[in-house]
């Protein structure tokens, strides 16, 4: 999946967009965005309305699409190698990987993995030993906190993020 993320961005017969909705299919084929929108969120999954869970989900799949598209077009050249896999919890694995780059040292990055009825399915990324899931979850508990504990002000922060009117 890598592998294919990195060759979609490479491709420079797509376009800006073909590009960005080809990882958007990669993105849901190899994540569980909803778990992991719903694990950022924290505790305050639960004091969220339907309504706000909803929009939250769709701007939460917007900011990572954008995050990591935006980091992928910047790759060229680069190839994954699979150094590991470990247990990790009752559930999930994790596999250790290298991103080898043609100009520069390897990047460790770790993916936690976790079966998905059927299918394997990430749930967190790890580059050089930041959780990228804990990282999220403390900056949005932080964005909720200074709005007064209200889930909106986080919406609303993510709406500006992504670049939609409220």
């Amino acid at each position: 999946m890598g592998n294919d993320a990195i060759a979609t961005f490479s491709d420079k017969s797509l376009s800006r967009d073909q590009a960005i909705q080809r990882f958007r299919k990669l993105l849901y084929a190899g994540f569980d965005v909803p778990y992991i929108g719903r694990w950022v969120l924290g505790r305050y999954w639960n004091n969220a309305n339907e309504a706000q869970r909803t929009e939250y989900q769709k701007l939460f799949e917007q900011l990572i699409v954008n995050t990591y598209a935006e980091r992928f077009v910047e790759y060229s050249g680069e190839t994954f190698k699979i150094t590991g896999v470990a247990p990790a919890g009752e559930s999930d694995s994790m596999v250790t990987t290298q991103i080898v780059r043609p100009n520069g040292p390897p990047v460790n990055v770790s993916w936690r993995v976790r079966k998905v009825g059927a299918d394997y399915k990430i749930i967190d990324v790890v580059v050089e030993n930041v959780s990228m899931g804990v990282t999220q979850r403390q900056e949005f508990a932080s964005v909720i906190e200074q709005n007064g504990g209200r889930v909106d002000g986080l919406i609303q922060a993510l709406r500006q993020k992504v670049g939609r009117a409220g």
